[in-house]
């Protein structure tokens, strides 16, 4: 159960700020949002907030901005319709209800359409029920009313398609955006309330009978060099000891503010065919409770993290890594379960991991994705127009096929591992 709060949580937080970034700079675009949405499926929450309804849904594997202008929306009324209208105290529309056979509304005016234009110039026009031609300017934030449901309209100005190149690119890469500071916040925190390793080399644990052993090496002797080469962090000293199988090094330590020099023979490891020196020795880094480190430390955190899920997806791609090597939400689940039992710091910073993660995959440009929307935006500033929207459209709805395909594969790999 805790697993399953835990895993809910991560995959939420991290579902929604992709979409605050989507959201926070669609608002800034002055883009209508219609629904803030996490989770996919049926909603089991909605609570509606201006002109943006604000849901929970059932499946937590996602969550999306609807955006006008986006959703295929219509608000043509065509030529014959019977609606009703609603006039407010500026003799503006405010109201179309459609399906409206009967008189309860006492302030409800019935037109037959004869012309209407809820976009460009908000204005509908009809004959009235004594056949008199009559038209009525619509207000911005009319309302159309619908066997019940209510959608407010979108004049063009308010509609996605109409903000510039930049905007709408900004507004789609703001989403993976948010991953990435979302990421180095959790980093940050970690470092505030667990402090910064100083990554300083000083020996935790010597293994028996290991070169560092048989040297003289003690638990909390200090490593300031190797071979005369300076050491400061315990990724150096690591680096030189990997490189210097089978070969002898003169380690100088510190010990009780006394200087020694250690000779010793490094051990030779073989994994997967490659060789690697080892010394026997355990390392644990000491912590810094530092504000300023922390917020270096959080930058460099996520930074050294990108780097590193940009190095495995090179390696997907040449074809080091397989298809087996991905997971879906069973094999997150999974390694969530597992982290967990290691506390709440490896917990963050998994979702950390997590965050990079999920902000890279967005950006890779693919279509469907808001890499592949920031390819065509890229296309349409050089062109200088946009490619077609049916088109475009099908290339996306193409994209969510073969990406949908794609989980079920890794899923089913997924539940082959975990299960079977």
């Amino acid at each position: 159960m805790q697993t399953a709060i835990a895993f809910i949580f991560i995959f939420g937080s991290l579902v929604f700020f992709h979409e605050l970034g989507h959201f926070l700079f669609a608002k800034r675009a002055g883009i209508m949002v219609r629904e803030f949405a996490i989770g996919m499926g049926p909603k089991i929450f909605s609570i509606t907030k201006g002109e943006t309804l604000y849901t929970i849904r059932l499946l937590p594997i996602g969550g999306y901005v609807l955006m006008a202008g986006q959703d295929m929306e219509s608000t043509e009324l065509q030529p014959g319709y019977r609606v009703g209208l609603i006039i407010n105290d500026d003799n503006l529309v405010k109201k179309i209800i459609f399906n409206q056979n009967n008189r309860q509304l006492p302030d409800l005016l019935f037109l037959e359409v004869e012309r209407a234009d809820l976009e460009r110039d908000l204005f509908i026009e009809g004959y009235d029920e004594e056949e008199q031609l009559v038209r009525y300017n619509v207000s911005r934030d009319c309302v159309l009313v619908e066997n019940g449901r209510e959608t407010i309209i979108a004049p063009y100005d308010r509609q996605f398609n109409a903000k510039t190149v930049g905007q709408r690119a900004m507004t789609i890469f703001a989403g993976p955006l948010f991953n990435f500071i979302l990421a180095f916040f959790i980093y940050l925190l970690i470092g505030l309330l667990n402090g910064v390793p100083t990554y300083e080399p000083i020996i935790t644990e010597v293994v028996k009978n290991d070169p560092a052993a048989q040297a003289g090496m003690i638990a909390g002797d200090k490593v300031t060099a190797i071979d005369g080469q300076v050491v400061e962090k315990w990724q150096e000293l690591a680096g030189i000891v990997q490189e210097s199988a089978g070969e002898t090094i003169n380690v100088t330590i510190e010990r009780n503010g006394q200087t020694e020099n250690l000779a010793m023979l490094v051990k030779e490891v073989t994994i997967e065919g490659k060789r690697y020196g080892q010394i026997g020795v355990k390392y644990e880094s000491p912590r810094e409770f530092n504000p300023l480190k922390a917020v270096v430390n959080g930058a460099q955190e996520t930074y050294n993290m990108t780097m590193r899920i940009f190095e495995l997806l090179g390696m997907l791609i040449t074809g080091k890594f397989t298809i087996d090597a991905l997971s879906g939400p069973v094999g997150i689940y999974k390694a969530t379960e597992t982290v967990a039992q290691y506390g709440i710091y490896n917990l963050m910073t998994w979702a950390a991991m997590l965050s990079i993660n999920l902000g890279i995959m967005n950006l890779l440009p693919l279509p469907a994705l808001d890499g592949g929307r920031l390819l065509f935006f890229g296309y349409e500033a050089v062109r200088g127009r946009p490619i077609d929207r049916q088109k475009e459209g099908m290339i996306h709805f193409v994209g969510i096929v073969l990406l949908m395909i794609l989980m079920v594969v890794v899923t089913w790999n997924d539940i082959q591992r975990f299960f079977f």
